[in-house]
């Protein structure tokens, strides 16, 4: 439900908001980032599917998705405020904080198993964010479903590449 009674969030509010949804989608990316210094060295060393993309890859389209996340964030927050959209925002925290998470499990720890674990809630939790974002821009759910689909080929991946180099 949108909240109407707060102040408007326009103009000069309305874009420091989107500064501070890129904020939080660049820290999480950071986080990432930080723990995958050697990603392309670990990937290009896991046995690979056939299906796998190559590695370069990667950087351009996680770009593209977290210019996508914080927009899409920015605009739920603009349709009802952080009050009116409680549900929202609390799932657009969790996987943020969730998709910070994946890359110290995969790339640093090398936990496979973990990293699956968290990539599936991080694919449950934007199922129902899309889902709640819906009830408040269909535009912020539309902007979801490319991080939905990316997320949900990854986990494939994740699972593949978890089977095809474990040790036993």
């Amino acid at each position: 439900m949108p909240d109407t009674h707060q102040v408007p969030r326009t103009g000069a509010r309305s874009l420091l908001a989107l500064l501070g949804f890129a904020l939080a989608v660049a820290v999480a990316a950071a986080i990432g980032g930080l723990a995958s210094s050697s990603a392309g060295d670990v990937y290009g060393q896991l046995v690979q599917p056939a299906w796998a993309p190559p590695s370069w890859l990667f950087s351009p389209v996680w770009i593209a998705l977290y210019v996508l996340i914080a927009v899409a964030g920015w605009l739920v927050w603009r349709g009802a405020g952080v009050s009116g959209a409680r549900t929202a925002m609390t799932l657009f925290a969790a996987q943020l904080v969730l998709n910070a998470a994946w890359p110290p499990l995969f790339f640093a720890g090398g936990m496979r198993l973990a990293a699956f674990i968290d990539i599936i809630a991080l694919l449950a939790v934007i199922t129902a964010m899309i889902a709640a974002f819906a009830r408040i821009s269909r535009t912020a759910a539309v902007l979801m479903v490319p991080y939905w689909v990316w997320v949900a080929y990854a986990s494939a991946l994740n699972f593949s590449l978890w089977q095809l180099n474990s040790a036993g």
